[in-house]
């Protein structure tokens, strides 16, 4: 039996009223001290309609990361559009990750405690690999864009950078106590002109012995390294 089209969008229009009712309560009371049933009686559902579209709180964290990417995307887009160096286009993407996230700080504050890739909800984690990997992709957009001459063993590896000082980044932000967090932008605004100059100087000939050892170190890190062999004493 297929669903009519009423039924669809009434199934979706439910499950988004208990996914916004979910973050309105974790603002208010904080991730770990909501429960499901608080949940399902903010959103006017039963406890089993909650369950029905949302198996967990974790399940309804993973749908606020997907409503963020599927809102992020034209932002993005557009941000990249108007930017035309490499240091403007990466800004742009952080500066609108703060900007769309500064209503859930204290919720990814708390989210931040699943750093484990073997949770779910870890941003390493293989269950949110697709949500990294689109990210990643926009870091991908700002470095073709960005008009610098970045080397080729080092290309390959430069999103997936730009990605971690992002995450590092956002970590800072969700603990910094500071007044409008104005420690992160002055952190924001040195680090990442330190970043882009040091991704300007790795395109020298004398940086190519460096740059091999770091891409080395990359790989280790994925996991993507080759298995040395070392050639028999004689």
């Amino acid at each position: 039996m297929f669903k009519n089209a009423s039924t669809t969008e009434k199934g979706e229009l439910t499950r988004n009223t208990i996914l916004e009712c979910a973050l309105q309560l974790f603002r208010e009371k904080g991730f770990n001290a909501t429960t499901m049933r608080d949940v399902a009686a903010r959103a006017g559902v039963a406890l089993g309609a909650a369950y029905y579209y949302f198996a967990s709180k974790d399940a309804i964290v993973m749908g606020f990361y997907e409503r963020a990417q599927v809102d992020l995307a034209p932002v993005l887009d557009r941000s990249l559009a108007n930017a035309k160096g490499l240091h403007d286009r990466v800004s742009a993407i952080i500066r609108a990750k703060l900007d769309y996230f500064a209503a859930d700080r204290k919720l990814m504050g708390a989210l931040s405690a699943h750093i484990d890739p073997h949770h779910p909800l870890s941003p390493f984690s293989e269950e949110t690999r697709n949500i990294r990997d689109r990210d990643i992709g926009f870091f991908s957009q700002a470095v073709e864009g960005g008009k610098v001459h970045v080397p080729e063993d080092l290309k390959a590896h430069l999103p997936r950078v730009l990605w971690l000082y992002q995450m590092g980044l956002l970590l800072f932000w969700v603990y910094d106590s500071s007044p409008k967090q104005e420690r992160t932008r002055k952190l924001f605004e040195r680090s990442l002109a330190i970043v882009v100059s040091l991704i300007k100087l790795s395109s020298l000939p004398l940086m190519r012995p460096l740059r091999k050892h770091v891409t080395r170190l990359l790989e280790i890190a994925y996991g993507e390294e080759t298995v040395d062999v070392l050639e028999p004493k004689q």
